[in-house]
């Protein structure tokens, strides 16, 4: 299986930058350089950071850029590998078997075969560009069953042999790093961590999200963001948070709320914890103060 050289439309981390931008996602030179070497050498591309810095939006974005369906496999604690590869249709095996009667009857054909993301994706590999998302969720034995495929891009069914991508796969991982992944599993990808972007980056995803919201609303809802993530917090909001929070706040304010106030009463979807909320209520007037400064 050759290592691809070239993504059609892609000729180097600047250009894939540019794409990027016109599917609504703002990279940096980083993870711009990072997903192009990926695609280029053929690898899976790791993406690790804290939760909500767009480590999914960022592999939405690359599958749109390059034209391709998303295949998304979630990631969740006892994730098995009929989950992710494939499993049989017994239903359909057991009937075939009686309707038989005494003739023999192949129960491993391919109308009985259930594809799963995984599979799917190896079937598939030049329409669509798998999602192992959070996969830090899952445990060892389930990163054990994804190493074949991500050093070979194949899979062994024991009843049919083993399936081949005709050409390597577009595949990206994602890691809130709830746990650390084993080292077989990252040698076999490009990395990149995705930190929270820089206020003045973030500020232009959330106008370019969020087209209703005034610049200067844009930068007061990320000047208070980036404190609340300083503060000893249970769930520190994200980019989305920003997004929502922002376009929260411009609406109420549209329906005669005044500001600061809009703010406060639209703090429920920047913070989603009942402990968090109670922590900074008595404290939110100052930040909100400090962020309009």
């Amino acid at each position: 299986m050759a290592v691809r050289q070239q993504v059609v439309g892609i000729d180097g981390p600047e250009t894939l930058e540019r794409a990027l931008r016109s599917a609504f996602y703002l990279a940096d030179d980083g993870l711009s350089t990072a997903a192009y070497l990926a695609l280029a050498l053929g690898k899976p591309l790791l993406l690790e950071g804290a939760p909500g810095v767009g480590k999914t939006e960022a592999a939405k974005a690359i599958a749109a850029v390059l034209g391709r369906r998303l295949i998304r496999l979630q990631c969740y604690e006892g994730i098995d590998a009929s989950a992710a590869l494939y499993e049989w249709n017994y239903p359909r095996q057991m009937l075939a078997i009686r309707q038989a009667g005494e003739a023999p009857v192949d129960i491993y054909r391919e109308e009985f075969l259930i594809e799963r993301p995984m599979l799917e994706a190896l079937r598939k590999a030049d329409e669509a560009a798998l999602l192992i998302d959070e996969i830090d969720r899952s445990d060892h034995e389930f990163e054990a069953f994804t190493l074949e495929f991500l050093s070979d891009f194949q899979i062994s069914i024991p009843e049919r042999g083993t399936v081949r991508a005709h050409e390597r796969p577009v595949v990206i991982l994602t890691s809130n790093r709830t746990r650390e992944l084993h080292e077989a599993l990252r040698r076999r990808c490009v990395y990149h961590w995705i930190d929270y972007p820089d206020p003045e980056r973030e500020a232009r995803i959330v106008m370019m999200r969020a087209s209703s919201v005034a610049e200067t609303t844009a930068r007061a809802v990320v000047a208070a963001v980036t404190r609340l993530r300083r503060e000893p917090l249970t769930k520190r909001p994200g980019v989305a948070e920003s997004v929502d929070w922002a376009e929260a706040a411009t609406l109420l304010h549209q329906r005669g709320a005044r500001w600061p106030d809009a703010f406060k009463r639209a703090i429920g979807v920047a913070l989603k914890d009942e402990e968090d909320l109670r922590f900074i209520a008595g404290r939110l007037d100052g930040l909100l103060a400090e962020a309009a400064a």
